[in-house]
């Protein structure tokens, strides 16, 4: 379930560099785990450590962290396997792996990236309720300040992070943002829509609704409730909010949805990642919201939104943060978190302009992509970095 790394080492091995992925054999976010040591994926080899099971974010996780710096620390050589890297990049959510990558990059002689995708501890403080005074968080600090004191350069998701990690002590010229994005390949031929998706969505197009389409986690953080009570003051107005996915609030979103007896929202379950683009493309407009959150200052880089954009759907972006995608791309409105009379309003305009100007609102979003976030252009900009450190 973390295809960032996949899909940046795939670009990179059909660009003929040897790439390797060391990570650990359990994570409580994946489908799957690992079944063996070494495997290779589509050309990307893995080498994985051996980590406890564990649940959620507990004692169990902490343990897990330290397990796989200590032991990839330790013996690095047995998971590297006669691997000579001239390239290493610590790339974990948390920043501890810096010391083990730290290690590997002084023995080999090789340059050294950390890759940001959380602030960490930053996100455990302020999004996690933790102290800044709290044992785990404190370690977590000295990590952080480590990786921007000894590496040669950090790449980032966040695109207005770079004023937090100077203060941290990251020298002048050594920040970089390399966003997420999407893979082509899966635009190119994706695998058709299947039931009960299709006759569903089908159905409210023929009865004349205005399909809001929401894909992906039903979770807290994703501000559902305020999209759903916003859809239901729509009822009138023959707009329908169709949820796609799954996720551990989905349940209490349904029976939400039944108590107070709000018939204009249906929800579906989640679909192959392959039919993504399918499905996106029977929605009129899509919603992706997220609670305040003054972590956002950093900006946001989320999978969804460029999955959205691709599409060539409209976009109500209910997200305040430092970076505001949907206005830049000139792609749809933006509305603030959890007001439902700004999101009501956001969704009528758009419902009110015309065909073509959604169409045009569509294709800016899709164009921008294009231009900005496929995993091909990503690839390059992050081997552009590495090519640079390399050459100095």
């Amino acid at each position: 379930m973390e295809f960032r790394p996949y899909y940046m080492c795939k670009e990179w091995a059909n660009k003929g560099h040897e790439v390797l992925i060391v990570g650990g054999s359990y994570s409580h976010l994946r489908k799957q785990q690992p079944r063996c040591d070494t495997e290779v994926i589509d050309g990307v080899s893995y080498s994985w450590v051996k980590l406890n099971q564990y649940n959620g974010n507990g004692i169990g996780r902490i343990l897990s962290m330290g397990l796989f710096v200590s032991k990839l620390g330790i013996n690095y050589k047995k998971y590297l396997n006669g691997f000579v890297p001239d390239i290493v990049i610590a790339s974990s959510t948390y920043p501890l792996d810096i010391y083990p990558a730290h290690k590997i990059a002084k023995h080999f002689g090789a340059k050294l990236i950390y890759e940001v995708h959380d602030l960490w501890p930053l996100s455990p403080i302020e999004l996690g309720g933790y102290s800044p005074n709290h044992p785990f968080i404190r370690v977590m600090q000295k990590a952080e300040d480590d990786c921007y004191r000894c590496v040669d350069a950090v790449v980032s998701m966040l695109p207005k992070s770079e004023s937090h990690m100077k203060e941290r002590g990251l020298a002048d010229g050594k920040f970089f943002c390399v966003p997420n994005g999407i893979v082509l390949d899966d635009w190119k031929n994706p695998m058709p829509i299947s039931e009960p998706h299709l006759s569903i969505l089908s159905d409210l197009h023929d009865k004349g609704k205005f399909v809001v389409g929401f894909a992906g986690a039903h979770g807290i953080a994703n501000s559902l409730y305020a999209a759903i009570d916003t859809v239901y003051s729509l009822k009138d107005e023959n707009v329908v909010f169709v949820l796609v996915g799954t996720g551990p609030e989905k349940e209490k979103l349904i029976e939400y949805t039944k108590q107070k007896q709000i018939e204009n929202v249906v929800f579906l379950p989640a679909v192959n990642k392959k039919m993504i683009p399918s499905l996106l493309k029977l929605m009129d407009v899509l919603y992706i919201g997220l609670q305040k959150q003054s972590l956002f200052r950093f900006g946001i880089s989320p999978n969804k939104l460029f999955d959205y954009m691709m599409a060539g759907k409209p976009v109500v972006q209910a997200i305040d943060a430092g970076n505001n995608i949907v206005e830049e791309a000139h792609c749809g409105l933006y509305a603030e978190p959890d007001n439902i009379e700004d999101i009501r309003k956001a969704i009528l305009q758009l419902k009110t302009m015309s065909v073509e100007k959604r169409e045009r609102l569509g294709r800016n979003g899709k164009e921008y992509v294009l231009r900005n976030h496929t995993y091909g252009i990503l690839a390059q900009n992050f081997l552009n970095v590495m090519e640079n450190l390399v050459k100095h």
